[in-house]
């Protein structure tokens, strides 16, 4: 079996699995295979395998009776940020290999959600309980232990982030008039973490106006997550754009067949027959 179709195997499987049993970091670095082919993906798994069993080691040392949100904070940023120099890519922020996990680990460089997979992956290791936030423009997460919260920024070395640094950071993202919202701090699942990843790629993709580059990122989305109607509403408005009218049609009622939403529905059961009318 090659690489790539490994790789779709890996998130055809994720597909079909309950969100909390989802390999965060299994997942990523299939999805970054698909985009580098001819990689091998045991290195990469050694390399993750290496920062879990740094932490261990970390805790392991530690007086248990020391253990506290602070501690586990302290050690995550020991072993991600100093032992392993990962940090955000401040300088080329945009470059689509910070999206990659495979190239996140070759450059110790990324976005917020890539990185902030590796923090997850290592926290869950330990038994940690650690979720990716709702948001906006920068990903961050959340550690918890007996009842004590901590919100992190992985891209910052996994810094501690107050209220006030997170109504600066939002402001910075989203506009001077954004406010911080309770939905702000809302946990996401993980197959909507790496959705958040997928879509950096495909957003870049679609800024550069590379239509068939961003289909191929939706492919691989609807592999771990085929249920998600935006995907193939998007999808088929893409391939209708692109002028594949079958493969559109196709898409756009699969988005019929999954949504909810009759507004979407009627709107899309009109667009549908509009490209069923240019075939014929």
């Amino acid at each position: 079996m090659s690489n790539r179709a490994e790789a779709c195997e890996i998130l055809r499987r994720i597909g079909d699995q309950p969100d909390d049993e989802i390999d965060l970091a299994e997942a990523a670095l299939a999805l970054g295979a698909l985009e580098l082919p001819t990689a091998d993906l045991a290195p990469y798994r050694a390399h993750i395998r290496t920062i879990v069993e740094d932490l261990a080691a970390r805790v392991a040392a530690q007086d248990p009776e020391t253990d506290s949100l602070e501690t586990r904070i302290a050690h995550l940023h020991a072993v991600i940020g100093e032992r392993h120099g990962y940090s955000g890519d401040h300088d080329t922020y945009d470059d689509l290999q910070n999206a990659n996990l495979l190239r996140v680990v070759d450059r110790r460089r990324g976005l917020p959600v890539a990185l902030g997979i590796l923090y997850m992956h290592a926290a869950r290791s330990q038994g940690w309980p650690m979720v990716g936030l709702n948001f906006p423009g920068h990903f961050l997460v959340r550690i918890e232990k007996d009842g004590a919260r901590a919100i992190l920024d992985p891209f910052n070395e996994g810094q501690t982030r107050s209220v006030v640094d997170l109504r600066d950071l939002l402001k910075a993202t989203a506009g001077s008039a954004a406010e911080l919202e309770p939905g702000h701090y809302q946990p996401v699942s993980n197959r909507d973490v790496l959705l958040r990843l997928q879509n950096n790629i495909k957003l870049r993709h679609l800024s550069a106006h590379e239509v068939p580059k961003a289909l191929e990122v939706l492919e691989a989305m609807r592999l771990f997550a085929p249920h998600e109607p935006a995907l193939w509403r998007e999808t088929g408005l893409l391939e209708a754009h692109a002028g594949n009218l079958k493969d559109a049609i196709v898409a756009l009622e699969t988005f019929m067949a999954l949504t909810g939403d009759d507004h979407h529905r009627h709107q899309t059961a009109s667009l549908i027959q509009q490209l069923k009318n240019r075939l014929n």
